[in-house]
């Protein structure tokens, strides 16, 4: 296959257009597939983006830089590259990469789910000559249940608080899945959610852009003297045990997470209860896409690479490679401490 993205120090880079996607040092183009912070980082010249993720690309990175924002499937020239982005179904905004150069097309998906999520646009599967595609939950014990039956898991355990007389708190990252556990919740109820300040202004961006959620309000506008007693609260997990924690006296923690697919994930980190939802692609998903994309040639990176490596080769008779065996660089797909945590 010839060579249309290669890894190198600086990260995923196209020579035919002179782009880095999701670079992790500062170049001068970078395409960006979404707003999570391993994905999207300081210091760049210019920012391709989808025109949805631009909001919180101006939260996350800020208004004054500059940026290049496309409608999905809308195309666009680098250099002799002609790219084009499309949904990835992750959070709100993200994309997946279409780049077609001389014939050739290979797209990289960034992170992506294929569960439904009233909160972003449906993954699309694009056909290419060769996919990268992530890995994060590359395992076969990683199977999805429905995301209705997982959020009415959540809204059964807040009630079970409220009668218990205990706050009901619910640990998730801010961006993407609080704001979907936001959306889904409306199935089941329009009472008021309370949320951690990194939580509640990223839900407020989502609002801007017309997503519908449940009523929020921000726990610092409760007055401490205020029992939030039988109240659900969305906080991310670097509030667990912290001291804004302390304020809530009765309380039960719940951990939302793909993680918490194995049995020990709960245990271990201390969580009251756990409920498998992630953000990512279960495994029956990654092998789906691999073969819907019609590609001969399927790169992997960000997990367990070796695991889906050798299952797309052995029983799909797929031609697989990991990302950075393939192209010889000298970094994989970073991993952010918080993304790994939570995703």
């Amino acid at each position: 296959m010839s060579e249309l993205l290669h890894v190198t120090s600086s990260g995923l880079y196209c020579p035919a257009g002179d782009f880095y996607i999701d670079p992790w040092r500062p170049v001068e183009n970078a395409v960006v597939t979404h707003a999570h912070s391993d994905h999207a980082r300081l210091g760049s010249e210019n920012y391709f983006c989808s025109a949805e993720s631009l909001p919180l690309l101006h939260h996350r990175l800020g208004k004054d830089l500059t940026y290049h924002p496309h409608a999905y499937s809308e195309p666009f020239q680098l250099g002799n590259a002609k790219l084009s982005l499309h949904s990835a179904g992750h959070v709100l905004g993200s994309s997946q990469v279409r780049v077609e150069v001389d014939g050739e097309v290979w797209v990289a998906s960034g992170d992506y789910k294929r569960d439904p999520d009233p909160t972003c646009a449906p993954f699309e599967v694009v056909p290419c000559n060769t996919f990268i595609t992530e890995a994060t939950f590359g395992l076969p014990i990683y199977k999805w249940i429905d995301t209705h039956e997982t959020v009415g898991q959540i809204y059964r355990w807040w009630q079970d608080c409220r009668s218990k007389g205990y706050t009901a708190l619910l640990l998730c990252y801010a961006l993407g899945k609080s704001q979907r556990v936001l959306g889904e919740l409306l199935q089941y109820t329009n009472a008021t959610v309370y949320l951690h300040g990194a939580v509640d202004i990223l839900t407020q961006v989502y609002r801007d852009q017309g997503i519908p959620m449940v009523p929020t309000m921000p726990v610092s506008e409760v007055p401490k003297s205020q029992s939030l007693a039988g109240e659900l609260i969305i906080a991310p997990p670097s509030a667990f045990r912290s001291l804004w924690m302390k304020r809530f006296k009765n309380l039960e923690t719940g951990f939302a997470s793909g993680w918490m697919r194995a049995r020990a994930g709960r245990r271990q980190r201390g969580y009251d209860r756990g409920f498998v939802l992630s953000d990512h692609a279960d495994w029956p998903q990654l092998i789906q896409t691999a073969q819907d994309t019609g590609a001969e040639n399927i790169l992997i990176t960000h997990g367990r690479v070796d695991v889906l490596m050798r299952y797309l080769n052995e029983e799909m008779g797929l031609h697989a490679q990991s990302l950075k065996d393939a192209h010889w660089g000298e970094h994989g797909n970073e991993d952010d401490d918080e993304s790994a945590e939570v995703a």
